[in-house]
């Protein structure tokens, strides 16, 4: 075992960077990719049950985001700190760190689903149900409730894995997850008959599952930093740095739920077509920026582990590399999206009113993917190393706080424009904060450790 994690550490720390991050970067990115066909796949079943339920996928894809953000606060945070550690050679600490982070993670989780529970309908229309929609999205997320603490916890352990330089073993978990999912989904909604029902209890059961494939990797010792109850040390210093770390991921997940909710709420003033509409935009979106968003996450634990060991150069490198990779995947599948727009929504909901307001919000944030390479990458250089401030602040702008204003005022004065207009608007805004915090984070990097 010493032997493996000492080839691992030279690895991390020694490798062409190039083809590391490519490696770290294919696991995280069939992840990402199978997570989002799932999402693809779940929003054209409950198409089938018409318009309306398929604009309550957008409203549970919001009220996920608000579960997913804790996973990733913790995953994040923990995750950070122990790619440092390990780039110190500090096992022991990095085990108490991923024992602690992931208690915390499944007791928020637990947190969430009972306050949830409680205020179930005020908290479905306060994301931009409507009427119609509501009875849908409140029998979707009731099932969520029930899986809640796993998921967050299965998202933490996950990003453990990552951020260790062992994406592969995460993509294990969540991978299986999904496809379950994805079965799930079929045998119950229409192989049962269940409706919206059937897809609710499809998620809940697949989150479970993840959960023990990805707690099993732990005690089996596939990973480096170990999970037990007896290292569990929530002292406040440990736990305020977890916390501070993975706050930028809480921030942007948070803004995405909140932004998701604003979006809904802009949108169902144009009706269900249109709720549904950018619903279905935002999941074949997200399946695009998967790819960059891969990219990065391979980046991730080389900029944590070679900051951690002193390799500044490394870590220059790694930044410049994973931006041109980000790049040319995007570029490739953005053809795709502003040559065929109509049959790839049609794929999801043949409504000719969700498919003329879908096509050209589709196009537009196609192209604002463009600006997404340098933005993702710099946001998570500072976070895997350590920089929490500037890392929270970019969180903010990225997760929302360009876009907020966007979506509430462009609609006023565009209509159904200004919904279909805000998120692209956003992403090219944010282009130019993002070049600022590189060049400074560079300017401030010592060469070289002596």
């Amino acid at each position: 075992m010493a032997r493996t994690e000492a080839e691992h550490y030279t690895r991390m720390t020694e490798a062409p960077v190039a083809p590391l991050i490519a490696r770290l970067a294919v696991p995280t990115t069939i992840s990402l990719l199978v997570t989002s066909i799932y999402n693809l796949v779940d929003t054209a079943f409950v198409g089938t049950l018409g318009t309306s339920a398929s604009g309550a996928v957008g409203i549970v894809f919001g009220f996920m985001s608000i579960i997913q953000a804790f996973g990733f606060m913790y995953g994040m945070g923990s995750g950070s700190i122990i790619a440092r550690l390990l780039g110190q050679k500090n096992v022991d600490e990095a085990s108490v760190v991923a024992s602690t982070g992931v208690m915390l993670s499944f007791l928020t989780g637990l947190a969430i689903a009972l306050v949830s529970a409680v205020f179930l309908t005020p908290i479905v229309f306060l994301m931009g149900s409507t009427e119609t929609i509501a009875p849908y999205a409140e029998e979707y997320v009731r099932f969520m409730l029930i899986s809640a603490p796993f998921m967050t916890a299965s998202f933490t352990m996950n990003q453990i894995l990552r951020l260790e330089g062992k994406a592969a073993l995460g993509m294990v978990g969540m991978t299986a997850g999904c496809f379950l999912n994805i079965a799930g989904d079929a045998v119950f909604m229409f192989g049962f008959g269940m409706g919206i029902t059937g897809a609710g209890l499809s998620t809940a059961l697949s989150q479970v599952v993840s959960f023990g494939i990805l707690l099993s990797m732990y005690l089996r010792r596939k990973s480096t930093s170990r999970l037990s109850l007896r290292l569990i040390s929530p002292t406040p210093e440990r736990v305020a740095d977890i916390v501070a770390t993975g706050l930028p991921s809480l921030i942007r997940q948070g803004l995405n739920s909140i932004t998701t909710m604003l979006l809904n709420a802009q949108a169902a003033l144009f009706g269900d077509a249109a709720v549904a509409a950018m619903s279905i935009v935002a999941r074949i979106v997200f399946f695009a920026f998967s790819l960059t968003l891969g990219v990065g996450q391979g980046f991730q634990p080389v900029a944590g582990f070679n900051y951690g060991a002193g390799r500044y150069g490394r870590v220059r490198d790694a930044h410049r590399v994973t931006i041109f990779m980000g790049e040319a995947l995007v570029a490739a599948i953005l053809v795709v999206m502003m040559l065929y727009p109509a049959e790839l929504l049609r794929i999801f909901r043949d409504d000719p009113a969700v498919v003329e307001v879908g096509i050209r919000a589709l196009r537009l944030q196609g192209v604002s993917l463009l600006f997404l390479p340098l933005i993702v990458a710099t946001e998570m250089l500072y976070q895997s190393t350590g920089h929490k401030l500037g890392a929270s602040v970019m969180s903010l702008l990225r997760g929302g706080l360009v876009f907020i204003p966007l979506i509430l005022i462009l609609p006023r004065f565009r209509g159904i424009a200004g919904v279909q207009e805000a998120q692209a608007l956003a992403n090219a805004l944010m282009f130019l904060p993002a070049i600022g915090f590189a060049a400074h984070f560079f300017r401030e990097l010592p060469e070289e450790a002596a």
